[in-house]
């Protein structure tokens, strides 16, 4: 039987009802005689049901597989009882609401189809957008509008049916899809059957938009003792925020902690501080501050800052992990201007920055402070010349300024010119320069004042070929290249030792290295040169899917003159007529096996400097094993009196070991110091509903000190994550590594 009943036209609805009383009695012989309904108009209510009766204005009774749709409603039920003039309904003894992707199913219903707003009795509902679903039951659900649900004496979970891992009890639990927020009072949040968390309140996002609130609270030990912390998070505005963190450590007491980020069109930045009034250990005030600002001033031209500052050298190394000690040594403090400007042809660049250096000395050697920088110029440009040249122009003014160093002014003025060649099959960039240096130096240790100037003509010839050919090799259409590089420099020998080093240091030795103008980076030292640099490279790339299966490449550097500059600015001879050679090898050699390797052989004393070797076998997400082999020596000394070469092997691990559960293994051994710099052992566990990462690290930060961490997470869908975040760290110590949360089963 069908019953359609317009909201407002009451001439409709005496029709509707007469019709559906004579249907009920009906008997049709052909198909012709069926009465089929129209289909429901928006605030039309429609109504089927095995037995229909009632007057018009007044309660419609059905009894019988019940169904009411009106618009994004259905309500099914065994009887129902419709109050036509208000638009509500009662229902039972068992039904079903379902509203767009919500489901409720109940005992008893009391509810208005206008406001959407009413009661139903131990309810069991489902609500939410697929992948953000939540589910539970309860003893009475309040029906408070669209997408805006009260249940009381709840417990509720994000697992699929079936699985209770986890839900949160409460006395009354709120969730209003219109704002994306659930509120949960007096909740408990049970674990495999254990509470492990209790709040007065608790409130979350339900469908990922940001919200006011405490974050989950993260419980860490280690070698720095027990701590938790509490973090509130501000959502003030859509583009600003904030995040105030209590942190109770059991060795150092009390720690707030407070974030502050912000976003607009023309800038953004953040800002963060920890303080501890009072030391439990060192019982003196401590703080880190940092922040970062970037701003555009107008069209080309930006501005902003970058620093961070801590109370003592030790903060890091009491409230760090291993990385942040190792990355934190020179803390800078920097304010920039930039203004870029183009045009047909040619650019510009103006950079004024200051700079200085907050240098800690917590390794148990000293570390000497970089110079700061009060302030610093630096002009760049580029302009198309005829003939199809090239001009270039660097020009910096800095001031230097050091607490126990040498002082001083630096002008440095490069200008050049190119003309490039540049073909499909291959380079020809000659090029020409005048480096001109000048120096104005403040008396130190007794000497007086002076000025020093270094000019240096740079003449250089760029050239290479690029050769491909198609191949058949290992089952498969290959495109194998060859590229042969050839780089001429010739640079006037200059003794230096006039000049104060301020910023130089000898780079890296590496194919980069071995093709640049100069050995030093920075201004103060510049290279003699009288030297070809020559290499070959090769790749061999499947056609089919881009895969780079093998690259190789050689290089070295051969010297037509036996001058070589220190890094105190004298010069001295060479003993050989080539610098050191260079090899390289890797690529995906077997699908999912990755190779990396250089070595580096001594002209000088026909013996290995350093050779690395990184091995991976990744073949899916998840799965991962590396391991990686390190030597290198320079036949230097520490301040300790040990030398200061390098030979480890590491060795990193991500594999499932059981169906959800994944093996986690991070070793780094020093085979000179037979000792282990890092160990790294863990599991985690993730069925979809809930998430544990359970790490354990052991590390060295000096010569005779270890330090230790322990995390422990549970990670909630839809919820949150309890405990201490291992991420960062497994990212960083497992190459590969892939949160399981990505992982798709």
């Amino acid at each position: 039987m069908v019953l359609c009943m317009p909201r407002i036209q009451q001439t409709q609805i005496v029709l509707a009802l007469a019709a559906a009383f004579s249907v009920q009695f009906a008997r049709a012989d052909t198909p012709a005689d069926y009465v089929t309904p129209a289909l429901p108009v928006p605030g039309e209510a429609h109504v089927t049901a095995d037995h229909i009766e009632g007057t018009m204005n007044d309660t419609l009774q059905a009894r019988g597989n019940v169904v009411v749709t009106r618009d994004d409603q259905k309500l099914t039920s065994d009887w129902l009882d419709y109050y036509q003039a208000k638009n509500r309904v009662k229902a039972g003894d068992r039904f079903t609401l379902t509203r767009q992707q919500d489901r409720i199913d109940g005992t008893l219903l009391d509810y208005n189809l206008d406001s959407r707003t009413g009661t139903g009795q131990q309810p069991v509902f489902r609500s939410g957008t697929p992948g953000k679903e939540m589910r539970g039951d309860g003893k009475e659900v309040i029906f408070r509008g669209k997408d805006n649900y009260r249940v009381l004496q709840s417990e509720a979970t994000t697992c699929s049916v079936g699985d209770d891992s986890w839900y949160l009890r409460s006395s009354q639990l709120d969730l209003d899809y219109t704002t994306g927020i659930g509120t949960a009072y007096h909740a408990n949040v049970v674990f495999q059957g254990v509470p492990i968390l209790y709040a007065p309140w608790l409130d979350f996002s339900l469908d990922g938009r940001r919200k006011s609130g405490f974050l989950y609270p993260s419980l860490q030990g280690g070698s720095r003792g027990l701590e938790l912390a509490i973090p509130y998070y501000f959502n003030l505005a859509p583009n600003y925020d904030a995040t105030l963190t209590t942190r109770l450590n059991t060795q150092h007491g009390l720690i707030l902690g407070g974030e502050f980020r912000y976003l607009q069109p023309d800038y953004s930045g953040w800002l963060y501080t920890e303080q501890i009034q009072r030391d439990q250990a060192t019982k003196h005030y401590r703080y880190l501050w940092s922040g970062a600002h970037q701003q555009t001033l107008a069209p080309g031209l930006t501005a902003g800052y970058d620093g961070t500052t801590v109370s003592d050298d030790n903060y890091f190394s009491d409230f760090g992990d291993r990385y942040t000690v190792a990355a934190n040594v020179n803390l800078v403090r920097e304010a920039y201007v930039n203004y870029a400007r183009s045009w047909q042809g040619g650019s510009a660049n103006l950079y004024l920055q200051a700079q200085r250096y907050q240098t800690l000395q917590a390794t148990g050697t000293a570390v000497t402070p970089p110079y700061a920088r009060l302030p610093e110029l630096t002009l760049t440009a580029n302009q198309n010349l005829p003939l199809g040249l090239s001009g270039n122009l660097t020009s910096v003014m800095t001031q230097f300024s050091h607490p126990t160093l040498q002082e001083g002014n630096r002008w440095v003025l490069y200008p050049s010119i190119t003309l490039p060649f540049e073909r499909s099959w291959g380079f020809f960039k000659p090029k020409i320069g005048i480096h001109s240096t000048q120096y104005q130096l403040q008396s130190y240790k007794g000497n007086p004042s002076s000025n020093v100037t270094r000019t240096l003509p740079i003449a250089s010839i760029d050239t290479g070929l690029y050769f491909d050919r198609q191949v058949e090799m290992f089952g498969g259409e290959r495109t194998q290249t060859l590229e042969p590089h050839l780089y001429y420099l010739n640079v006037p020998a200059r003794d230096q030792s006039s000049i104060p080093n301020f910023d130089s240091s000898l780079n890296d030795f590496g194919f980069a290295q071995i093709f640049s103008e100069n050995d030093y980076s920075g201004y103060d030292r510049i290279s003699p040169a009288n030297q070809i640099t020559a290499g070959l490279s090769s790749q061999l790339i499947d056609n089919d899917s881009g895969r780079e299966i093998i690259r190789a490449a050689v290089g070295q550097r051969y010297y037509f003159d036996s001058s070589q500059l220190n890094s105190d600015g004298t010069l001295s001879k060479r003993t050989t007529g080539a610098s050191d050679f260079l090899a390289s090898l890797g690529g995906e050699v077997v699908k999912n096996w990755n190779l990396d390797s250089l070595y580096q052989y001594s002209a000088t004393t026909h013996a290995p400097v350093q050779y690395n070797v990184s091995l991976r076998y990744q073949p899916a997400a998840g799965k991962v094993v590396s391991l990686r082999y390190r030597f290198y020596t320079n036949n230097q000394v520490n301040a300790q009196g040990q030398p200061e070469n390098l030979n480890e092997v590491d060795f990193g691990v991500q594999w499932p070991i059981l169906p959800k559960w994944y093996g986690l293994l991070r070793t780094d051994y020093s085979l000179q110091d037979r000792q282990a710099m890092q160990q790294l052992v863990g599991v985690e566990y993730n069925n979809g509903c809930w998430l544990l990462r359970l790490v354990t690290e052991r590390y060295i930060t000096k010569l005779t000190q270890t330090k230790t961490a322990f995390y422990l997470q549970i990670e909630l869908k839809g919820l949150g994550a309890l405990g201490t975040n291992p991420l960062q760290t497994l990212r960083l110590a497992i190459p590969g590594y892939t949160q399981t949360n990505d992982i798709q089963p």
